[in-house]
Parts: structure tokens; sequence; C-alpha cells
């Protein structure tokens, strides 16, 4: 995860304004005002103004072919501004990132801020778990870590993404807060039936320790799903997960990332209250 240099408020604002709010052709106001302003700066634009007209979709395509993402990779030239274009814009100052690793993550990181004291110390577990080589041994869907996660619902061979969630949120004193299950879609089910369903809609942004579910491609399963937890969400809109049960054997207990706003087949996010 890449940590910028401090930013004033107005780019801040920003930021903050474009996690939830495309601005794209037709766009007004200050935050477009601010765009322009950014792009007239960079000589993109001649004369900056509150309206994302025709030369502002123009500059910010012109912006996106040149530039990188928080990750190193390239932006998407589309001529809308989301999280990652505005992330370059804000800090086009800053040296290039540089291409990482997908799991970059150090083994036990400093969790950003947000989410509740149940959940973090979630996270915190499926970290150590990490640390400690967590994977599939033998098989897919097997060995000494599967069969603990499984456990007391289960035996292996069966996914266990959603058994390594509900083990690592069980590991406080108080036991799992949610009926330890094996299930991604009957966690959320779950939440959902506790009122502890996060809406993005309303404003509402993934934080550390909360779960993330997705529909699962599985051929004779139309009820498959997967599951992790949020690691964070970061400034420039990449949404860091742990996840077990991803990818091929022997499928270690990794840290993906997905760009927030382009997320395919999501169901839903989830935080238990402290």
């Amino acid at each position: 995860m890449t940590k910028s240099r401090k930013i004033d408020q107005p780019a801040q604002a920003f930021l903050d304004h474009v996690r939830s709010n495309l601005l794209r052709r037709g766009s007004r106001g200050d935050m477009v005002s601010y765009l322009n302003q950014r792009l007239h700066t960079l000589g993109l634009v001649d004369k900056p103004g509150a309206i994302f007209d025709l030369a502002t979709q123009r500059a910010v395509r012109t912006f996106q072919a040149s530039q990188l993402d928080e990750r190193g990779r390239p932006l998407a030239v589309d001529g809308l501004v989301g999280a990652l274009t505005a992330w370059r814009l804000v800090h086009i100052e800053d040296p290039v990132p540089q291409a990482e690793p997908l799991d970059a993550v150090a083994s036990t990181p400093t969790l950003a801020r947000g989410g509740s004291a149940r959940g973090r110390l979630a996270l915190q577990m499926a970290f150590k778990e990490r640390e400690a080589g967590a994977r599939e041994i033998g098989s897919n869907n097997n060995g000494e870590f599967v069969r603990k996660y499984l456990h007391p619902n289960g035996k292996s061979p069966l996914p266990w993404c959603a058994g390594f969630v509900s083990w690592c949120y069980s590991q406080h004193p108080q036991g799992c807060p949610y009926n330890y299950s094996l299930g991604a879609r009957d966690i959320l089910n779950q939440f959902t039936r506790r009122g502890w369903r996060i809406d993005p809609r309303k404003g509402q942004l993934p934080e550390p320790g909360d779960i993330v579910v997705w529909t699962r491609d599985v051929p004779g399963n139309p009820h498959a799903g997967h599951i992790g937890m949020v690691v964070e969400l970061s400034e420039g809109g990449i949404l860091y997960v742990i996840e077990g049960n991803k990818g091929p054997f022997p499928a270690p207990v990794k840290v993906f990332d997905y760009v927030y706003s382009r997320m395919n087949n999501l169901l839903g996010f989830g935080r238990v209250p402290d």
C-alpha cells in the first residue's frame, strides 16, 4: 500500500468526493473547478472553470495516457475522473509509483484507522495466520490450516474462505459474533439480519476488519460466494483485502488489491459493531 505525503484540505476534499462521485463530462461545481485548475497548472486546459466540458474530457484523457496509479499500473484512458485519476492529479509532484507485488503488505502492518475493535482483532489474527504460512497442504481444499478453519462445521476437503474469516473472528474472548459459518453468502445474510451491512451508496466506506463478499462463478452452484476481510481502502481508491482459498493450489492466505470503483460481482460489505 502506498503512503503519500500530507496534502492540503482542498486536495483531500477532492479525493474524498471522487471516491463515491465520479466526475465526467457534464459535471459541474467546486470539485470540477479544482480539477480544471489542476489540469490548467499542468498546461492541459486553457481556461479553468466549473464545467466538465469537452476540453476537460480531452485534457483528462491526455493526462491518463501518461500516468500510473498508486500501484504503478497505467490509468485507464476513459476521460472519467475517479479515485485513481484524482490521486495521481493530487500527487503529480511525487515520484512516479513503482509496480509492487500484489501481496506487498507487511506481515504485521500498521492498520489504517477505522473499523470496529472486533473487526480489527479479526484482521490481526488473519495476518498472524498469513505470517504462519497458512495455505492448502497436500491437495486442493485440504491440509492442517484448512481443517482448523473448517472445524467444527465441516471436514476437508471443502472450500474454506468463509471458514478462515469465521475462525479469525472466533479468536475474540467472546467467540465468533455471528453463527460460525462456512458460507460466504450465509455470513453476509447474517450481517444483513443483524443490521451490520455497510452501504457505500450512503457514503459508508469499508474500513479495516470489515467483511467483503462476492459471487463466485462455480458450475452447478449458482449460490457460491467468496469472502475476505478489508485491510484498507487507500487514498488512491484501491481496496486491499486479505483472503483465503483464492487461486490455484496451494492457495495461501494472501492480500489482494482491487479498484474499489470497479469491483465485479460484489454482493456487499459488513461490519461487526463493538
